[in-house]
Order: C-alpha cells, then sequence, then structure tokens
C-alpha cells in the first residue's frame, strides 16, 4: 500500500491512498462542536471509517444528523448511520459544516498491500446490521457518553455487538468501535458508549489487535467550495500564532 508520509494531503490524493479501516476525524467550530469536545475533552468532534471495496469508490461509514447525501446501502436519503461516498461525504463536512478533517491510515502486517479479506468482510458485516440507526438525541447522547465513563463491571459482549448492546441509537464513535470490533481489530472489552471521537485521536492509544496500528493524523486539504476562488498560498491570511511569534521574534 502507498503511505502518505507528509502532513498534508488533498482530498483527492487521501481517496485514492484509502483503504478499509482507515480513520477520518472531523473538527468543527460551532457551539455543537464545542460542547461534544468539551463534554468529552477531546480534540475532534466526528469519527468516521473508510470502506474501499473492490473497484467501488471509496465510502465513508459514520452516523449523522443530516440525511442530505445518498445513503449508498439502502439507495435512500435517512438520517443516523450511514454509507456515503467518501469524497462527498468529506466537502460536506468541510464545505457545509465548517469541519477541518484528518485522515489517519491502518498500518497492518507487511504494509497491507493486499486486503485482508476478514476485515473487508467484517465491515461489511457491521454495516449490514448497522445501517439506519438512528442518530441519539442530544440528552440520550449526553447521557449515554456519562454513564460510559461512570465505573461499571468488566464487560465482554457475545454474539451480535447491535442486539447485545442495546442499540436502538448509535452516535458515530459507537459505530466505529462497533465495525472495530466485528473487523476483528478492537477486543470488545468496553461498553459502546465508552468511545467518544477523541478515542480515535493519536492522542489515546487505542489497543488494536497485534500487528495493527493507526498512523498519526494527516491534515486533508479541500479543494474550493462551488463559487469560491482559491487562495493563493503566497496571500494566504498568516495565522494568528504566526503573526504574533512575527512580532516577539528578533529581526535579524
Amino acid at each position: 500500500m502507498p503511505s502518505a508520509r507528509s502532513n498534508l494531503l488533498t482530498l483527492d490524493r487521501a481517496c485514492e491512498l484509502a483503504r478499509t479501516g482507515d480513520i477520518w476525524v472531523f473538527r468543527g467550530s460551532s457551539g455543537a462542536d464545542r460542547a461534544i469536545r468539551g463534554l468529552t475533552n477531546a480534540p475532534v468532534n466526528h469519527v468516521g471509517m473508510a470502506i474501499v471495496v473492490d473497484d467501488l469508490p471509496p465510502m465513508l461509514w459514520h452516523a449523522e444528523l443530516g440525511r442530505g447525501l445518498l445513503d449508498l446501502w439502502t439507495g435512500t436519503h435517512q438520517r443516523g448511520v450511514q454509507l456515503h461516498d467518501m469524497r462527498d461525504a468529506v466537502l460536506q463536512w468541510g464545505h457545509r459544516y465548517g469541519q477541518r478533517g484528518w485522515l489517519r491510515q491502518l498500518e497492518g502486517p507487511v504494509g497491507r498491500e493486499e486486503e485482508d479479506p476478514d476485515i473487508e468482510n467484517g465491515a461489511l458485516r457491521a454495516v449490514a446490521r448497522l445501517d439506519g440507526t438512528p442518530f441519539p438525541s442530544t440528552a440520550r447522547l449526553t447521557g449515554r457518553w456519562l454513564w460510559g465513563r461512570a465505573p461499571q463491571l468488566p464487560w465482554r459482549r457475545d454474539g451480535d455487538p447491535t442486539q447485545a448492546a442495546g442499540l436502538e441509537t448509535a452516535y458515530c464513535a459507537e459505530v466505529v468501535a462497533l465495525t472495530y470490533e466485528e473487523m476483528g481489530l478492537l477486543p470488545n472489552r468496553h461498553r459502546p458508549n465508552w468511545y467518544d471521537p477523541g478515542r480515535f485521536w493519536s492522542g489515546h492509544d487505542l489497543e488494536l489487535r497485534a500487528g495493527f496500528r493507526l498512523g498519526g493524523e494527516i491534515r486533508v486539504a479541500l479543494p474550493p467550495a462551488p463559487g469560491e476562488e482559491p487562495v493563493p498560498t503566497e496571500t494566504a491570511p498568516r495565522p494568528a500564532w504566526r503573526r504574533t511569534l512575527d512580532r516577539i521574534r528578533p529581526r535579524r
């Protein structure tokens, strides 16, 4: 598998490199985004997972409130757990929702030059079970996050993960965690609501199956939104922290 070692990729290149199990994390600036990060003490507020099957375009598997994009599993527009065209989904989260996105590549034995059929089949089983599950209300979402962090007896889940976990609704981190479990990448020692988007950021070390790890975050640059002109690099505004550094740094 080709490796993206730089800290920045174009969206087209990120989609070209995508493999099943890669993680996408997003960070926005809305009040709801900040509330999620504050509640979970996480640097990101949304997480999704790449699914790449045969010659189909790469897809993003996640849960969200919107229904603007076509769910590729059912062929309908729906809220909740959805399978979207990856490029369309990332553009929606970037342009419409104002979110910055990062890619974390799943790295495995022998560089994953060829897809592990068990991993791909596990991902598709999770899609078949979870697709269309409603997104929880804000109150229920908050309560489940808090309950997931409360001290509890050791947790073990057998059989159908969606039935055993009682998932009448599901949010983004639960969907990714349950899918990783179905793929055999993540042990099922935690309840689904123990996971939040920040668990999939590099600051938290997920205990993946031996031989697998998630690479560091790679920032993904989006093309301009329709009607917007690209800003040349040499005239782009300097970040605030750079302007501050310019003021205090001695001139040579």
